[in-house]
């Protein structure tokens, strides 16, 4: 049981860290908050100086590197043509995560261009995932087979890239 010096300092912490929720309140909307202490302006220009190009200009950057054809780059990733004809045509489609990793594979692009392409569609490798490390792997040893990238990642019971052995 906390004795009663315990129980008053909680509520202290309690009372100090509650402030932000009271204060909320007694303002109104919090979006009538926020909206009046910044500019529009200011996110626009913030948007403009941090935006990163799209995963279809990162992509075809890369396919025109490489001097690859359209099609030499969905066969070897094991993708569908008109998977990646929507990838062409839609500046704003995301394909899955592992579409971008079937496609990072089709081009044998190095780990950091992986990293590149991922980012553009708001992906990235993590040191966390069985799965994610694998395929780091293939690439720090330039296996860029889609079979065989997939059939590592079913030996560690991990679902394959495009949803076939």
């Amino acid at each position: 049981m906390l004795d009663h010096r315990i129980l008053e300092e909680l509520q202290q912490y309690i009372d100090r860290n509650m402030m932000y929720v009271v204060c909320e309140k007694s303002m109104g909307p919090i979006e009538d908050y926020v909206l009046e202490s910044i500019s529009p302006l200011e996110i626009e220009s913030f948007i403009e100086q941090k935006r990163k190009p799209t995963l279809q200009k990162v992509l075809f950057g890369f396919i025109d590197k490489k001097g690859s054809t359209d099609a030499e780059v969905y066969k070897k990733a094991g993708i569908d043509r008109r998977l990646f004809s929507k990838i062409r045509s839609n500046p704003d489609y995301r394909p899955g995560k592992n579409t971008v990793i079937a496609l990072a594979l089709g081009l044998e692009l190095s780990k950091k261009e992986t990293d590149k392409l991922l980012s553009s569609a708001g992906y990235s490798l993590s040191d966390s995932e069985t799965s994610d490390l694998v395929i780091q792997f293939c690439i720090e040893r330039n296996i860029y087979d889609i079979h065989q990238v997939n059939y590592a990642l079913d030996y560690f019971s991990q679902k394959p890239l495009g949803g076939v052995l």
